[in-house]
């Protein structure tokens, strides 16, 4: 308060101010964590795939004046968003250009999909030393299930959420939000 009895307001430094993170994600689990990143002041550089985009562009209501979902809209706030070719070498080397610059990257592929890029930890630290890979799976990268798809509504079935929402003489529902990939994605 000030002495009139006004209330003051200080800007802040956000925490993650000074962080750059770049983000090989689709969807929502490792776009979502990326955007919490951004909210509080990193700087996010997401790639696309060339000509489709993330498919979250176009998943469910798509606002016809811009031509994207709402849940695009949500997920890409605060990024920049960068068109890169991960199939072609050319595609790679700047991949690694970005890494080497980055302080984190977030990755949601099917597990070993970066080893098959040629975009391993291995490579990764050999690149960057202070580099921080944060990687997000249904099933974690090892084990008996990490090939299996990681969807909200296998989590939330596996998790025990679907078998309590809902009416009790119908069958399970949706808890409205993918709560599952939000809350209990393994990294």
């Amino acid at each position: 308060m000030t002495t009139d009895g006004a209330r003051e307001f200080v800007l802040r430094e956000r925490p993650l101010e000074g962080l750059r993170v770049l983000e090989f994600g689709a969807l929502i689990a490792g776009p979502f964590a990326t955007r919490m990143m951004a909210e509080f002041g990193a700087e996010v550089i997401k790639v696309e795939r060339p000509g489709s985009g993330d498919p979250l562009r176009n998943w469910r209501y798509v606002d016809e004046r811009t031509g994207d979902s709402l849940w695009w809209s949500l997920q890409s706030r605060n990024k920049k968003l960068i068109t890169l070719d991960l199939g072609s070498p050319e595609g790679i080397e700047l991949a690694k250009k970005l890494a080497a610059s980055s302080d984190i990257i977030v990755e949601n592929f099917k597990p070993g999909t970066m080893e098959k890029l040629g975009l391993s930890w291995d490579v990764l630290h050999e690149i960057n030393p202070r580099l921080i890979l944060v990687r997000v799976s249904g099933y974690g990268q090892s084990g008996p299930y990490k090939d299996k798809p990681g969807f909200a509504n296998i989590g939330e079935a596996m998790g025990g959420i679907r078998y309590i929402t809902g009416e009790p003489d119908r069958p399970p529902v949706r808890s409205g939000i993918s709560l599952a990939r939000i809350i209990h994605e393994d990294s």
